[in-house]
């Protein structure tokens, strides 16, 4: 009991040591889950057949008991809502949630700025994996659990790896862009193995292919079941380990003086992001640069602290990619971008500004 009242104590100065942490701002949480709302809105309104805001009212109120007594929808536009639209906005939800903020925890973790799962390789390594997955083993399950995120946990975990070691090994993590360019390096040896995977399996390479720059339009309340608990997990881990993000800005030394292991922290937050990257990957494709956008445009406009970044990057990521995906679906209508070219678009020329004024500026 001595000892745990101790660690309990050590960790309750943490922010004592960093000068308070601010609690999460509640005009911004209202503000994010208003904006999430607003793009789920856009989203499920947003397609080539017409369906009004009341349609839409009643066909979520309709399967309610008590409430949806005596509501009646017109059957089409119900399958269509129930079938496509809804099951796409939900996945949005979470697979821009999830990107948000595992790219705040790997910045956290690694203590670089530029830190993301898609520049980090475990987008890359997830990719590989779950091609293997789907041209090797496609419909297989482990267990009961299909066997394609599980694979891409496995091929995520592998790049993360990988990066960390190279880059530790050239650059002690020191350098602002060394993490970044072993996680390139890793990432392009990865995707050389996937495009001799893709030549060799052409049974399956137009599957493969329409999720490697991204896209939700296969999207089906299949696929929302299959990765929401490794997002509910992952989003839950890196949301209990918020504060001891914070302190790993103070860096090893004082964060070990305080009885917390390091190596253990970092085990745990890298895990549970590289799981929901690898996950969302699995029925998303490869989505860039939502890991940096979100992180760093709350950073600007609410603060550093991870006690508020975390949270407001699952609700802004979430509410970012959903319009992102509507946008893939109406730009060029009646055909659809990949929803990869739209977040690419919009995040290089961000990458770019961040790159330019942290050089090296803590977390």
């Amino acid at each position: 009991m001595l000892g745990v009242k101790l660690f309990s104590t050590r960790v309750a100065r943490t922010p004592v040591l960093l000068g308070g942490l601010p609690r999460l701002p509640w005009a911004w949480a209202a503000g994010g889950a208003l904006a999430l709302l607003a793009s789920c809105g856009v989203g499920v309104l947003a397609g080539p057949v017409h369906i009004g805001f009341g349609t839409v009212t009643q066909a979520l109120l309709a399967p309610i008991p008590g409430l949806g007594a005596g509501i009646s929808v017109d059957p089409g536009q119900a399958n269509i809502l129930w079938s496509l639209r809804f099951p796409r906005v939900v996945l949005g939800v979470l697979v821009g949630g999830t990107l948000a903020v595992a790219g705040a925890a790997y910045q956290g973790v690694f203590r670089n700025p530029l830190a993301d799962p898609y520049l980090l390789g475990a987008a890359a390594g997830a990719n590989l994996g779950a091609t293997l997955a789907i041209a090797l083993a496609p419909g297989t399950s482990v267990f009961g659990v299909n066997v394609i995120p599980l694979a891409a946990f496995v091929g995520a975990g592998a790049a993360v790896a990988g990066a960390y070691a190279l880059g530790r090994t050239v650059t002690g993590l020191r350098s602002t862009t060394g993490l970044i360019l072993a996680g390139v390096a890793i990432a392009a040896f990865f995707n050389s193995i996937q495009s001799y995977v893709q030549q060799t399996q052409t049974s399956s390479i137009r599957q493969v292919y329409s999720w490697i720059l991204g896209r939700l339009v296969t999207a089906g309340w299949d696929d929302v079941l299959l990765v929401l608990p490794y997002v509910v997990l992952s989003v839950a881990v890196i949301f209990v380990h918020r504060r001891l993000l914070d302190a790993l800005t103070l860096g090893e030394d004082e964060i070990t003086s305080l009885g917390i292991s390091v190596r253990r922290v970092r085990l745990i937050v890298v895990v549970a992001a590289t799981l929901g990257t690898a996950a969302v990957v699995a029925v998303g494709g490869t989505i860039a640069f939502v890991g940096i956008i979100v992180p760093h445009a709350i950073r600007l406009l609410v603060g550093r602290s991870y006690r508020v970044v975390v949270p407001l990057s699952v609700l802004f990521g979430a509410a970012f990619l959903v319009l992102a995906d509507t946008a893939a679906r109406t730009v060029v209508a009646p055909a659809e971008l990949p929803i990869g070219v739209i977040t690419a678009f919009l995040g290089a020329p961000f990458f770019i500004v961040v790159m330019r004024s942290t050089r090296g500026a803590p977390l």
